[in-house]
């Protein structure tokens, strides 16, 4: 269990995967057509033929069966970064494929699967457990790039660490917070390559 899964409520009820599974797909399927917030737990009750009580054996709320959703897809994102930085050979490359990779993934998720980047959106501007779990990742993901920078002699050292992990982060969060890439899938092209740069050259020792 990675610790994106780690951090969504406990379910409750026999580990009977094969229901959870029926659930957490009745639930993508009314999220898509009717939205996250007009879904209720009676709906998802019908969809499937089971009572509203037999449903809340297995998640303890609508928040939980979209967070059962929204960890999956978090956690798609995170090690699609994690193989990008892996086939790096520089911090500064590493930086690079990090923030291209978190913006691509974004794009193609708000694309090709609209239902679940709707969620990852809710989770991100409710401030979901998954989604601080996701945010926190990619902080320290992003904190080893940098780190491992300073030691290779990329980057400058003067400024303490975490100051630098914190204003990169704000650089980066118009194209890799769900909540706000969709504002800003016009400039999504050029943007992340443009502000890698101006990073890099602030990061230069």
């Amino acid at each position: 269990m990675n610790e994106i899964e780690s951090s969504i409520p406990q379910m409750r009820g026999p580990a009977d995967h094969n229901v959870r599974d029926q659930i957490v797909e009745a639930a993508e399927a009314h999220f898509s057509h009717y939205g996250y917030e007009k879904t209720t737990v009676s709906d998802l009750a019908k969809a499937i033929g089971f009572s509203k009580a037999y449903i809340y054996k297995f998640f303890d709320s609508k928040q939980a069966i979209g967070e059962a959703i929204c960890s999956k897809t978090l956690s798609t994102i995170v090690a699609a970064v994690e193989d990008a930085v892996a086939g790096a050979t520089t911090p500064t490359e590493k930086f690079r494929r990090l923030f291209k990779t978190l913006a691509a993934t974004g794009v193609s998720l708000f694309f090709n699967d609209r239902k679940l980047y709707d969620i990852a959106a809710h989770s991100a501007g409710e401030g979901w457990p998954s989604a601080q779990a996701y945010c926190e990742r990619i902080r320290g993901i992003l904190t080893e790039v940098i780190r491992e920078g300073r030691e290779a002699g990329e980057f400058e050292r003067k400024t303490p660490l975490d100051e630098t992990v914190h204003v990169i982060d704000l650089v980066m969060q118009p194209y890799v917070n769900p909540l706000l890439l969709q504002y800003n899938l016009d400039r999504v092209e050029e943007a992340p390559t443009q502000l890698s740069n101006l990073v890099l050259r602030s990061l230069a020792p």
